[in-house]
């Protein structure tokens, strides 16, 4: 289904709880957060509901005060759309999703490959930059101008997804939407600091140790990365690194697939797989053989299992990739 489906669900709901896919980032917060803004400017009743709190670093973008939290006992929550942004499926949105008991209407807006088109309406544009550049295109759609704060919101999202517009999901069409958003006053000097050179000294220290465990393949068409469970033991993280690490695996000469393992701290045999891809390699097939998904250069997966066996399995995928 298309944006005018979605422009239609809008207009004929009066409200709505918004979700976002768990392990929040810039593209999940901003097209959440300015969808928000756009139904309230038509007058509807909205809010964001996430399991997770909100990353470092995300802070300085506006309305994430209001957003609520998710808890397993919470009652009287009361919306006439479910709304999920940015999640290839429902599970994606955590806990959340089990909040819809009387099965209201799912809104599902997602630029993945790997979507399910889970909803009862969905809107999935897989060659979309981001689901920001997804709800930039609904605001003209239903003449909604925006505000300084939505510009802002919406420029964070479609900069996080493309990589600081780095990656082949970079479009024309993503260039206009940003300086049309630009027009609004937004600091790209400031955000971009906020987002890239914010990181936490102890952040940096532990990444210096992280970056002698790169490891090459296939005379260096894959880098990878397993990250030793000790350095992450008792490790409170402020940054999230893997976005930091696969940068530089990304820079090695001759790369093709990079991927980083690493066990989820608190769950025993639970491994999560990360890949990028410079183009050639589809690695969102790769994880989908694994039970995971996102996009043809950029994937997940979490994997049950053994930290060395799973890396053997998925390398041996990448491998028949090239």
């Amino acid at each position: 289904m298309s944006l005018r489906k979605a422009a239609e669900c809008v207009k004929k709901y009066k409200s709505f709880l918004i979700t976002a896919h768990t392990n929040l980032e810039g593209d999940a917060l901003g097209s959440e957060l300015a969808l928000c803004r756009l139904l309230k400017k038509l007058g509807k009743e909205a809010f964001v509901m996430n399991e997770d709190d909100i990353p470092y670093g995300y802070d300085f973008l506006p309305d994430t005060q209001n957003i609520r939290r998710y808890k397993p006992n919470i009652r009287n929550v009361k919306f006439d759309c479910f709304v999920a942004v940015d999640c290839s499926d429902l599970k994606r949105t955590g806990e959340v999703f089990r909040i819809n008991k009387e099965k209201k209407p799912v809104l599902n807006i997602d630029h993945h490959i790997s979507n399910e088109y889970f909803g009862d309406v969905n809107w999935v544009e897989p060659y979309m930059s981001s689901a920001s550049e997804m709800i930039f295109r609904l605001y003209k759609k239903m003449r909604v101008p925006f505000d300084k704060e939505a510009a802002l919101l919406l420029y964070v999202g479609i900069l996080t997804d493309t990589g600081s517009f780095r990656y082949s999901n970079t479009s024309s069409s993503t260039h206009s939407a940003t300086a049309e958003l630009m027009k609004y006053g937004i600091d790209v000097v400031g955000v971009y600091r906020k987002l890239n050179e914010n990181i936490p000294y102890e952040d940096i220290r532990l990444l210096a140790k992280i970056l002698p465990e790169m490891r090459r393949e296939e005379k260096g068409k894959i880098v990878w990365f397993q990250i030793p469970h000790n350095l992450l033991r008792n490790k409170k993280l402020s940054f999230d690194l893997s976005e930091h690490i696969l940068t530089f695996a990304r820079s090695v000469k001759d790369v093709e697939v990079c991927a980083i393992f690493k066990e989820n701290m608190g769950v025993r045999n639970e491994i999560r797989v990360n890949f990028r891809s410079q183009g050639k390699v589809d690695v969102n097939r790769i994880a989908q053989h694994f039970g995971g998904g996102g996009h043809k250069t950029a994937s997940g997966a979490t994997i049950h299992g053994e930290i060395d066996l799973i890396r053997r399995k998925v390398l041996a995928k990448i491998k028949e990739s090239l």
